[in-house]
């Protein structure tokens, strides 16, 4: 479980108010593999996922309803926790100039469970690219155990690159290291920074149907050799027997890749990210600007 910060009205207004110069962004980790990112003056929930399910560690920081301000979604899979049928309705409503983005492999769920408009919703197949208001999206193929590849609609698990306001992140989506992954993504350094799941993966989780993903060790590493500016662990703190420690994954990466930031805060919590190393500044990073 995950203390909470900030949560509902209060979130909202700081996500509102939070101004983000070229170069900078600010993040809100909502547990699990949630997360708000404000860049360019433009507002992404990446995999909102606001259900009240009774099996949460984590409370919901925002009722679907409250899902506003949203100018992107991005879904990297089709799984309840990432792609919200009880999120996504409300969402579209709550946030009516929202653009939804998921795998075309989950076009129909996103239609008629997510109730998608159909002009409002864009699905994307690994190595293809969404650009729109100076939001550019390129979608990297994840691995949740296996490609799981579809002979015709393609990858249906996703992690993206977003490049916008002078800035580029990575949200690995639910994946295990693969062959090829760390190649793919060297094309695009520098990252600012990546977003990574690091609850990792075992044969009890397997025989249950609880699909792995990297390792805090896999995670760091993958951050690590990226250069990435800013390393975040997520999907560590939500259902019991799926969790893990996100202090590991911060110790391993200083320990192999000294120097290298990371960050581990409470759900809510603002993060930073991008220029004037403002990852490191807090609540400094407004007047650090000013000067």
């Amino acid at each position: 479980m995950a203390e909470i910060a900030l949560s509902h009205t209060a979130l909202l207004a700081e996500v509102e108010a939070t101004e983000t110069p070229n170069g900078t962004g600010a993040f809100w980790w909502m547990g699990q593999h949630t997360f708000i990112v404000k860049a360019g003056g433009k507002v992404l929930y990446i995999d909102p996922w606001f259900a009240d399910w009774s099996s949460r560690q984590t409370a919901s920081l925002l009722t679907p309803q409250e899902a506003k301000l949203a100018d992107f979604a991005l879904i990297t899979h089709g799984h309840g926790d990432h792609l919200c049928p009880e999120t996504l309705p409300d969402m579209a409503i709550a946030s009516p100039k929202c653009h939804f983005v998921s795998p075309k492999t989950e076009e129909q769920r996103m239609l008629y469970e997510g109730k998608m408009p159909a002009e409002r919703l864009f699905t994307l197949n690994a190595g293809e690219v969404f650009e729109r208001d100076g939001v550019k999206v390129t979608a990297v193929k994840a691995k949740h155990e296996a490609f799981d590849e579809h002979p015709k609609l393609g990858f249906p698990y996703l992690g993206y690159i977003v490049e916008v306001g002078g800035v580029r992140f990575y949200h690995a989506g639910d994946t295990i290291m693969y062959e090829g992954l760390l190649t793919t993504l060297q094309q695009y350094v520098p990252f600012d920074v990546v977003f990574v799941p690091i609850n990792g993966r075992d044969a009890e989780r397997f025989r249950r149907n609880c699909m792995g993903n990297m390792t805090f060790q896999e995670a760091a590493e993958l951050a690590g050799e990226l250069g990435a500016g800013l390393a975040v662990p997520a999907h560590y703190d939500m259902f019991i027997g799926n969790q893990e420690d996100p202090q590991k994954f911060v110790d391993f990466l200083e320990a192999k890749y000294p120097g290298k930031k990371s960050w581990v805060g409470k759900a809510g919590e603002r993060g930073w990210f991008g220029r004037l190393e403002c990852a490191s500044m807090g609540k400094d990073f407004q007047a650090v600007l000013a000067n």
